[in-house]
């Protein structure tokens, strides 16, 4: 069977993939969670999913998922505004144009056979899971940076009067 993404290292960046959410989902906050979530959701639609369209279907249905990813990173950015979301949005975006170029300007767009195009999606792929390992990363420091300083002043405690 041929499958569409099979590329260099695949069941490397598979392994990767579901362990980037998995230390995401142990040491990571909401955003982490979330973003690993939505990529390794991205990614398993990838490997199993897509097989079993038609040949033609399956290039429309992954750049659907790209878009899918990129929006649910977007609203991960503008909700919690954290600088590996960003990043990890603009390397969707690269992911998202490579698929639309390659189904535009291929008359018969095969992923399969361009190296161009492994080569460019696996470093693509790579980028977005290491921005999510370090956004967990940044996330786990800041609540060890937090529980070690100790409970927050009490709203309780007297405040300086202007009068």
């Amino acid at each position: 069977m041929d499958r569409l993404l099979l590329h260099f290292g695949f069941d490397a960046l598979v392994g990767i993939l579901v362990g980037v959410f998995a230390f995401a989902l142990w040491k990571g906050d909401v955003a982490e969670r979330a973003g690993g979530g939505m990529n390794l959701a991205a990614g398993l639609f990838a490997m199993f999913l897509q097989p079993l369209l038609q040949r033609s279907a399956q290039p429309t249905a992954l750049l659907l998922v790209d878009g899918a990813l990129a929006a649910g990173f977007l609203f991960l950015a503008l909700r919690y505004a954290s600088l590996w979301l960003g990043g990890a949005l603009l390397l969707q975006a690269v992911q998202f144009s490579l698929h639309a170029y390659y189904i535009v300007g291929a008359s018969r767009p095969d992923f399969n056979h361009s190296l161009g195009f492994k080569v460019v999606n696996n470093l693509d792929t790579t980028g977005i899971n290491i921005c999510i390992f370090l956004g967990t990363i940044m996330a786990w420091r800041r609540r060890a940076r937090a529980a070690k300083a100790g409970p927050a002043v009490s709203s309780s405690a007297p405040r300086a009067s202007l009068s």
